[in-house]
């Protein structure tokens, strides 16, 4: 049957991968044959391969309350309702994904959010009605539109562990700390195709808010901290080998002892971070300082990579609720930061946040 008909199917098919994100869905329910090829992973893999694949920024990010004060004045505060904020830093479009239908209250606090493939997914946190702490996994899926659920996350109770993806299928859930506020060194490796859960060998140490990153075809856990040094975090790595099944140990992997939560993989490969107010690159084994923060950040909520720009998330204040963009284009020379237009109800507080490319 043809895509549309009276064209060639190749045709057709470039014609489908030229939607826009917020479309795929209604596309995928026009007819059997739009739907089965749009599911496709070979769907999004030739988006990318033909330069059509669109960034996509999500956070875990609060919702904005408009407050009067008695003199009158209004002002903008974040509540303490959290809500999943999506972003197109390209083209400055923002929205809402829909809530999940187990979870009218809000998100879970300090929920982890990890993109695989064109799934985002939403793992563990506490209720936030009761602060029981969750095992769930919630997927939506950005082809459909839709939510479905995972398997639960198995094992014993776990907040503020490290999750990072390959992009493609598997995610690797590492450390964090169980109920008694032990700090951990077990370690998950989430099949989102298998919708499966497998325990890998523990680490070396124990590593409470430790950062996952899957840099050079490996997943690195950076940082983090062991329970007797509650919040004084650890500069080595660890690195896992699927060939051997393994953990290795890299001493000295950051330059200083403080949180990796802004690791991430650019574009070229380098990660980068920020730390005492630049952003830093490592250049083999030694950080670089490659730029100076935004003279209006002083604390950053997330640092990401997105087609040739580093997008950062951030107040001025440790007391200021409410968080701006910024984009530091990486082919400019001088590279300056520019602000990058976020309407009122986006500026919420960020937990977390993760980057997709779709």
């Amino acid at each position: 049957m043809d895509l549309i008909p009276g064209l060639p199917n190749d045709l057709a098919l470039e014609c489908l991968i030229r939607l826009p994100i917020d479309q795929f869905s209604k596309a995928a329910s026009v007819c059997k044959t739009w739907n089965g090829e749009i599911m496709l992973p070979e769907f999004r893999k030739r988006r990318t391969t033909s330069g059509l694949a669109r960034p996509v920024l999500s956070m875990v990010q609060a919702m904005v309350a408009t407050v009067k004060k008695p003199q009158g004045d209004t002002t903008l505060s974040s509540t303490q309702i959290y809500r999943l904020s999506i972003s197109d830093p390209e083209n400055g479009c923002w929205y809402d994904l829909p809530p999940i239908p187990e979870l009218i209250d809000g998100l879970p606090k300090f929920c982890r959010i990890v993109g695989v493939g064109s799934d985002l997914l939403v793992i563990g946190g506490c209720d936030p009605v009761t602060w029981r702490v969750m095992d769930c996994v919630f997927i939506y899926n950005f082809i459909s539109g839709t939510w479905r659920r995972g398997a639960d996350m198995p094992g014993q109770q776990r907040l503020f562990f490290g999750c990072g993806s390959d992009s493609d299928q598997v995610i690797l859930v590492a450390g964090g700390h169980d109920d008694e506020k032990n700090a951990l060194k077990s370690v998950l490796l989430y099949d989102v195709v298998k919708d499966e859960w497998v325990a890998m060998p523990d680490m070396v140490m124990q590593r409470d808010e430790c950062k996952v990153v899957f840099h050079e075809g490996k997943f690195h856990v950076i940082g983090g901290y062991p329970t007797l040094a509650q919040g004084h975090f650890e500069k080595n790595a660890e690195v896992f080998d699927f060939a051997t099944w393994q953990w290795s140990l890299e001493d000295d992997f950051l330059s200083v002892n403080n949180s990796p939560h802004t690791c991430t993989e650019g574009d070229d490969g380098r990660l980068y971070m920020c730390q005492d107010g630049d952003v830093v690159v490592k250049e083999h084994a030694t950080w670089q300082k490659l730029a100076r923060l935004p003279a209006q950040i002083s604390n950053v909520a997330y640092l990401t990579a997105c087609q040739g720009k580093l997008i950062l998330v951030g107040n001025a204040e440790l007391s200021e609720e409410l968080h701006s963009v910024y984009a530091l284009d990486m082919n400019e020379k001088p590279r300056v930061w520019t602000k990058v237009e976020t309407p009122d109800e986006y500026s919420g507080h960020v937990q977390f946040g993760c980057y997709l490319e779709i």
